[in-house]
């Protein structure tokens, strides 16, 4: 009879202590989605809209006086928000595109485009096959004095040019593997690079067959007004410590998107939308208690080689590069006319962000935003530092993309709200001091290959 009375103590104490877990389960729950409305309630897409407004009334070329002004912008609005923030200087060889360009092939006009990085120059000589322009291809040919033609594939646009430029060539005539126009860079100055134009794949294969049929075809390469010279930009940083001094985290997450666009185009979407939300993340944690440390951060000459975000990591103490648990990246986060919302990472696996990501957007939305692989923005100087980093982004892109009609208008404010929402609930699911949502502390064990390929526009 006593083991009984005994069992029956001990299934009511087990029944008891259930009860009281499923309670404080059903509380801390409760809590959650309390705190985590409220955070959704101060996010507003209007506030992101307007400062869009602000930035994209005319291109923020790295390195020109309108980036300068773009980074002053946010700087005094991190500072009205109440942060202690900075416009962080940085000095990087600049380019200024050519003025002028052309090519003629026996007397024949054709539409070429150039290349970042291309150099000045005014040739008239024999067109020659250079095939791929790889070091094999043209190690037989006498190139010396001559324009080089050679097809797009295999090797980067800078080491066709200085292939050729080794054997002698006088310049460089690029046409692409594909239908449509070829634009790219060189990938950085360089004082023995030659001329270098770009033709079609139409274009190009038509110079090919007369070559072929040794017509020995005659061409004019020229270029005007390039300009490579050492230029300053600007990284703008502000940092909301944990709210609790003796029992934050000490982890760190950061939030970034570049301020700057390219030549010509006002980047409302490329990447004023970025630089709009993580303003707009900022005013909205600033009155959130949180109990890990919040870095907001837009950085300068995304555009020309992620070069903002590589200074911001090379910057970073070991210590630092330890507590980072998170990187989230938005850039081109409102085009009404681009696709789904995705997220990119360095390597396409997933990490703590894509996980919190798409934790809050099942909840959001009901289903999770998918990740896949993909480079070519500020996430990759992080990934490459062992840092979980993620891209957000719309899939595909918008036709409008690194030209003159990326502007207001055509800004969605239902999609910067949307991922406004993701992002900051994600973020605060990780950051507010009664959950630590997906809680361990995850960080990359990869060294990711350095993902800006110098043949590739963003």
């Amino acid at each position: 009879m006593k083991k009984t009375v005994i069992s029956l103590a001990v299934a009511t104490s087990l029944t008891l202590s259930f009860t009281s877990v499923q309670a404080s389960t059903s509380a801390n729950a409760s809590h959650h989605q309390s705190s985590e409305q409220k955070a959704l309630k101060k996010i507003n897409a209007e506030k992101i809209y307007q400062d869009i407004a602000y930035l994209s009334k005319k291109p923020r070329v790295a390195g020109t006086e309108a980036e300068r002004e773009a980074a002053t912008f946010v700087q005094k609005r991190l500072s009205k928000l109440g942060y202690e923030s900075a416009v962080e200087p940085f000095t990087f060889t600049g380019y200024t595109p050519a003025a002028s360009f052309s090519l003629s092939v026996n007397g024949t006009s054709y539409s070429p485009t150039t290349f970042t990085y291309s150099t000045n120059g005014n040739v008239t000589a024999e067109i020659v096959d250079g095939g791929l322009g790889t070091k094999d291809n043209l190690a037989n040919k006498d190139v010396t004095g001559k324009i080089v033609l050679v097809q797009r594939g295999t090797i980067t646009f800078g080491e066709k040019v200085l292939n050729a430029a080794e054997k002698g060539a006088a310049a460089v005539i690029i046409f692409n593997n594909t239908d449509g126009e070829l634009s790219g860079t060189l990938g950085g100055a360089n004082d023995n690079y030659i001329p270098s134009l770009a033709v079609t794949k139409e274009e190009g294969e038509k110079i090919l067959t007369s070559i072929q049929k040794g017509e020995k075809p005659s061409g004019t390469v020229k270029i005007e007004g390039t300009v490579v010279s050492e230029r300053t930009s600007y990284n703008v940083t502000a940092t909301k410590p944990s709210t609790f001094k003796k029992k934050g985290t000490n982890d760190i997450i950061v939030v970034g998107a570049h301020h700057d666009s390219v030549a010509g185009a006002p980047g409302a979407n490329d990447d004023a939308s970025g630089t709009a939300m993580v303003l707009e993340l900022a005013r909205v944690f600033k009155t959130l208690p949180t109990d890990t440390e919040l870095r907001f951060v837009t950085f300068g000459a995304e555009e020309v080689g992620l070069l903002g975000s590589e200074h911001y990591v090379s910057e970073l103490s070991e210590d630092e590069k330890n507590r980072i648990v998170g990187m989230f990246n938005l850039d081109m986060v409102g085009s009404r006319d681009a696709g789904d919302l995705v997220m990119n990472t360095a390597d396409g696996t997933p990490n703590l962000v894509t996980e919190l990501a798409q934790a809050s957007s099942t909840r959001l939305n009901g289903s999770p935003t998918p990740f896949q692989a993909g480079g070519r923005s500020d996430h990759v100087p992080f990934a490459e530092a062992g840092i979980p980093a993620a891209l957000f982004i719309h899939s595909p892109s918008e036709p409008w993309y690194h030209t003159p009609e990326d502007t207001l208008d055509k800004i969605s404010k239902e999609k910067l709200q949307d991922v406004a929402e993701i992002v900051g609930t994600a973020i605060y699911d990780r950051s507010r001091p009664d959950q630590q949502g997906s809680s361990v502390k995850k960080k990359a064990t990869f060294k990711a290959p350095h993902l800006y390929h110098e043949q590739d526009v963003k």
